[in-house]
Formats: structure tokens, C-alpha cells, sequence
């Protein structure tokens, strides 16, 4: 089992860092800036946990560093899950980057919704395209990495 979880959340690292790299291409290439709901969120856990986060130039770096830090730990945490819910059992990719890609995005919108960040129902059709692939490119990563990773039956 440990094992499982081991190779569960390196994929899911695997698969954020791909989330990562399309969302700084599609910066680059549609010139867009940079997403503030991470920092938003880490604010308001910080806020929600009675944190302090220091002066005001101190709290925007810590939420500049804690915001990537908590899609990393939702990345590698959904990777360690699937592997408890795969189990021994070979998934095959499709359902697997389903699965990985589709839970990673229903975790991440579902908080920053319930934290008051966001609300999906505001989003416009870009705003849903510019969250859908870079999490479907986390699901085909972390599921390529996952199927690498366990031997074959």
C-alpha cells in the first residue's frame, strides 16, 4: 500500500507540474496575467485559521509563495488518493485522466468556490476553457505516470 501511495503522489506532482507549464504557456501566448485566486485562497485559509501573515509587504510574499504551494499539495494529495481508489486494479488512461484531471478540477474550483474566491457560475467560456486544460493536462500526465509506474499484471 505504501508503495501505491508513493507512486500515487509522485504522479500527482508529475501532473501538476504539467498543470504549471500549460498555464504559463497560455499566459505567454495570450499574453493574459497571471491567476490571483491562489494567493486569494492562502488569504483566506490564513484568515479562516487566525494566521498572521505579517506586514503587508510580508503577507503578499507569503501569499505568493503559499498560493502555488497549496495546488501542489491538492496536486500530489488527488494523485495519493487515486491510488487508494485504483487500488491493485489497472484503470485504463481515459478513465484515468477522467478521474485525475476531473477531481483535481472539482477540488480546486469546489474550495476556492466554498472559500468565497470564485464563483464558477460567473465564468465566461474562456474562463472555463483557461481551467479545463491545464487541468486535463494534469489528468493525461499524472495518469502517464501513474500506468509507468505500476508494474504491469
Amino acid at each position: 500500500m505504501r508503495a501505491r501511495l508513493l507512486d500515487g503522489a509522485v504522479a500527482g506532482a508529475v501532473g501538476s507540474v504539467a498543470l504549471d507549464v500549460v498555464s504559463y504557456l497560455d499566459m505567454a501566448v495570450r499574453a493574459r496575467p497571471a491567476s490571483s485566486t491562489p494567493q486569494a485562497s492562502a488569504e483566506r485559509l490564513a484568515g479562516l485559521a487566525h494566521v498572521d501573515l505579517g506586514s503587508e509587504d510580508q503577507a503578499a510574499n507569503r501569499r505568493s509563495g503559499l498560493g502555488p504551494l497549496l495546488g501542489y499539495g491538492l496536486g500530489v494529495a488527488a494523485g495519493a488518493a487515486f491510488a487508494v481508489l485504483a487500488g491493485r486494479r489497472r484503470i485504463s488512461t481515459p478513465l484515468a485522466v477522467a478521474l485525475l484531471g476531473g477531481g483535481v478540477m472539482a477540488a480546486s474550483d469546489g474550495s476556492m468556490t466554498m472559500l468565497g474566491v470564485t464563483d464558477p457560475r460567473s465564468w465566461r467560456r474562456s474562463d472555463w476553457v483557461a481551467d479545463l486544460v491545464p487541468h486535463l493536462a494534469y489528468g493525461v500526465a499524472a495518469a502517464a505516470t501513474w500506468n509507468r509506474l505500476r508494474p504491469p499484471r
